[in-house]
């Protein structure tokens, strides 16, 4: 260990280009065994790490790298997944950057340990060799019913079924995975990993309900009767406007309607209202992660042009950076310190984005700095297609009313300090109580959840 002087920081290869944009393949290749090794025998193994406190699982990290180091595999694997519903997946689409790499005490000037690409690393190698995720036997005293099968959903199903209590899952999409599934697109996130995960949960003896939607296809009576404690992780679902002039026209769509169509079409499915921009001009107005996705999804989809329009900097773009680097190699425009005032129409359509240029103030007691807008700065960019990227909120299915859970003025579930909600029986985590957020955040809901669950039922 300590030979971080010996080794500079290594990023994984990523697939050339050109070839990338020809599909929706995954972008970054997998550490080899001796670059993984190399790259973890970089650790200092602080006394306090950093990493470790920054990371919203508080995962094992040191530990695992030293055993990566080691070439210790098998102890490296179960460390990685002691702590983390889906290691490899997260190893790919955390932003490491502001998270555990984000605070690595080798950022000082040596550069950070490259920990997510290890992690998927780890697993991978491990899947290859045989090796999975373990589970207790099924003890059919206690049920627990979970609504939802995206990252929150999934993380608590995970530590219920690794203690042995009988897991149904319901999804009301037609796969399960919720926002790795249909959220963030292929070149990030290969849909086999979370296929292999649901289906490791099917293994230990959970039972999937796809294409049913509680308080429709099944009633709230149904599932109290049925189960002894029932967690919600129904996530944040309904994208954003930016609420101007003219986003009611039938070319401007919500981000999460674009790449849910793509990626369904992707799936092999017959899409309705597909969303074609090839040979479009494409504006995408955001700057975060999801904004990122839709930018390099139309670039892979044949458009025109693709820019993307941001209120602030490039500094203080929220997404992680090396999205945004990722999207500039594949030829995305970005326009800086632009706000959208209006969409302009000819016949019902969309055709240019009235923008007018922003500054920022100095920063006041938050250190967050202020949007103000350039009196007399208006122009306008062509647009055939807008894409809405601001961001969700969660939606407010009627079945909570219905089962006397409340929800705070912004439409998330309040819950107590174990993750409780107003009725005793239901328990909540991930977007749906905390707002859109990351899906390592959802993941440490979703176990925190399961261990108050397990004691309620204890």
């Amino acid at each position: 260990m300590l030979n971080f002087t010996k080794f500079e920081r290594v990023n994984p290869n990523k697939r050339d280009v050109l070839q990338r944009l020809k599909d929706f393949n995954e972008v970054y290749e997998v550490f080899e065994k001796n670059k993984a090794k190399e790259q973890s025998d970089r650790c200092m193994q602080c006394g306090d790490p950093y990493c470790h406190s920054k990371c919203p699982l508080h995962n094992f990290i040191p530990a695992w790298l030293k055993q990566t180091a080691e070439k210790n595999l098998e102890l490296a694997f179960a460390l990685s997944n002691e702590t983390s519903p889906f290691p490899e997946i997260l190893g790919k689409i955390c932003p490491h950057d502001v998270l555990c790499e984000g605070d690595c005490s080798l950022n000082t000037g040596h550069g950070a340990v490259s920990i997510g690409a290890v992690e998927t690393h780890i697993n991978e190698q491990a899947f290859e060799k045989g090796m999975k995720p373990k589970f207790a036997p099924i003890n059919l005293n206690k049920k627990v019913a979970i609504i939802g099968s995206g990252p929150a959903g999934i993380s608590a199903a995970t530590f219920l079924l690794r203690k042995g209590i009988a897991v149904e899952m319901f999804e009301r999409d037609d796969r399960a995975g919720g926002l790795l599934t249909y959220g963030i697109p292929g070149f990030k996130l290969d849909k086999s990993s979370v296929e292999r995960r649901i289906n490791w949960l099917l293994e230990a003896g959970m039972r999937l309900h796809v294409n049913c939607e509680i308080g429709k296809d099944k009633t709230i009576d149904d599932l109290e009767k049925e189960f002894d404690a029932i967690f919600l992780g129904i996530g944040a679902t309904k994208g954003k406007m930016a609420k101007i002039e003219g986003e009611e026209a039938p070319n401007v769509h919500l981000a999460i309607d674009f790449l849910k169509k793509i990626q369904k079409r992707n799936f092999g499915q017959e899409v309705e209202d597909f969303i074609d921009v090839s040979d479009k001009n494409v504006v995408v107005i955001g700057g975060g992660d999801t904004a990122m996705d839709c930018v390099r999804t139309s670039v892979r989809e044949r458009a025109k042009s693709v820019k993307c329009l941001y209120r602030r900097d490039e500094a203080n773009m929220p997404g992680s950076k090396k999205e945004v680097v990722n999207a500039k190699e594949e030829g995305v425009e970005y326009i800086f310190n632009a706000s959208p005032k209006a969409i302009k129409l000819k016949n019902n359509k969309a055709i240019a984005i009235e923008v007018q240029k922003t500054a920022l103030s100095e920063p006041d007691e938050t250190g967050r700095q202020k949007v103000q807008i350039v009196e007399g700065s208006e122009y306008l960019e062509e647009a055939d297609v807008v894409i809405m990227a601001l961001g969700f909120s969660p939606e407010v299915p009627t079945f909570l009313k219905e089962a006397k859970v409340d929800i705070n003025s912004w439409g998330g579930i309040e819950i107590n300090d174990k993750y409780q909600t107003s009725n005793e029986k239901y328990f909540a985590g991930g977007d749906c109580q905390r707002g859109a957020h990351l899906a390592v955040t959802a993941a440490a809901d979703g176990r925190e959840a399961a261990k108050e669950i397990i004691k309620a039922l204890s």
